[in-house]
């Protein structure tokens, strides 16, 4: 139980968690081009616009209805049902879609993209995104740079959108040899200028390290509603749920289409880590068969003091 963890081989030193920057505010791209307006793509908006770090946004959508949303909320300066017309121009393009969307919608645009475009993602998981990715815009004469914000929220869609999203939230840029130089650059200046914390990792160490910190939870935090809320269960059962099942299962009320993304595409890590977490409730079985008391309250001691030293640094206001 809380087993010392092993680092990933591949992390290096050049991992280091770089702090947070003063807020950056000066126009970076003439025209930031966001592919998803939800609660990312809205929230990177309102924070580019607040930062004045493009002379124009512009987001890409799929239904008519969340035009007039986007208006609304104004958190571009327009949105679009049509693709090309979206990207045409557009120095920086940011992808905020679910994993399985961003290839096709890539294919699609790269009839529009100028040589010396800069594509990036928000995407969970980096192995197979950046693999897929990277050569592909390079067909176009532009530059892919992997990269993952490390905030969000259970609720979806642009009405959730917060210009504070990403302050003090670890963005990891997922660099490799084809990578250019000055297109990474200009991401990771992006980056800290919506507020975050960088952090640069090979895009196999970003996998194995989020299957244990973001996907696994999401998994559990299903798990658990649904086996406590089962319909079989006794009728008393959601009258006895209270704020404690409600913030550990919190994040069940996420996307299932953006999960169910995510959980394939890393699936080979995840189940490295469901095995690793099912090992840690195996020795807290032990725990309550031999009802040792001392041997439980230095576990739960543990696990809390583990927990309290996280928070206590620079989190972000994300709830995720």
């Amino acid at each position: 139980m809380l087993r010392r963890f092993s680092a990933v081989a591949s992390v290096k030193q050049s991992s280091i968690l770089h702090p947070p920057s003063p807020i950056l505010r000066a126009v970076q791209f003439q025209k930031i081009t966001l592919i998803g307006v939800g609660l990312l793509g809205g929230s990177l908006g309102l924070a580019i616009k607040r930062r004045r770090l493009a002379r124009r946004v512009e987001g890409f959508v799929r239904r008519a209805a969340t035009i007039g949303e986007c208006r609304k909320l104004k958190v571009v300066d327009d949105a679009t049902l049509e693709l090309l017309s979206a990207v045409a121009d557009a120095n920086l393009i940011i992808l905020c879609t679910p994993l399985a969307q961003m290839r096709p919608l890539v294919k699609q645009m790269l009839p529009a993209l100028k040589r010396g475009t800069i594509v990036a993602d928000v995407g969970s998981v980096k192995g197979s995104v950046v693999k897929e990715l990277e050569s592909l815009v390079a067909k176009a004469g532009a530059h892919f740079v992997g990269s993952h914000p490390m905030a969000g929220a259970e609720k979806t869609g642009v009405a959730a959108a917060r210009a504070d999203l990403f302050e003090c939230a670890v963005c990891v840029i997922t660099p490799t040899k084809r990578t250019n130089a000055a297109a990474l650059q200009k991401v990771e200046r992006f980056w800290k200028s919506v507020g975050c914390r960088l952090l640069r990792l090979t895009p196999e160490a970003h996998d194995a390290l989020v299957s244990r910190s973001s996907h696994l939870p999401h998994l559990v935090a299903a798990a658990i509603a649904a086996s406590v809320l089962n319909p079989k269960a006794p009728k008393q059962q959601a009258a006895l749920c209270a704020n404690g099942f409600r913030d550990t299962t919190r994040i069940a009320s996420g996307s299932p289409e953006m999960w169910r993304d995510i959980t394939l595409a890393n699936r080979a890590q995840l189940r490295v880590a469901l095995d690793g977490f099912v090992r840690e409730l195996q020795g807290v079985q032990a725990l309550l068969r031999s009802g040792n008391s001392a041997k439980i309250q230095k576990f739960l001691e543990t696990a809390k003091a583990r927990r309290d030293r996280w928070r206590a640094g620079c989190v972000s206001p994300s709830p995720e």
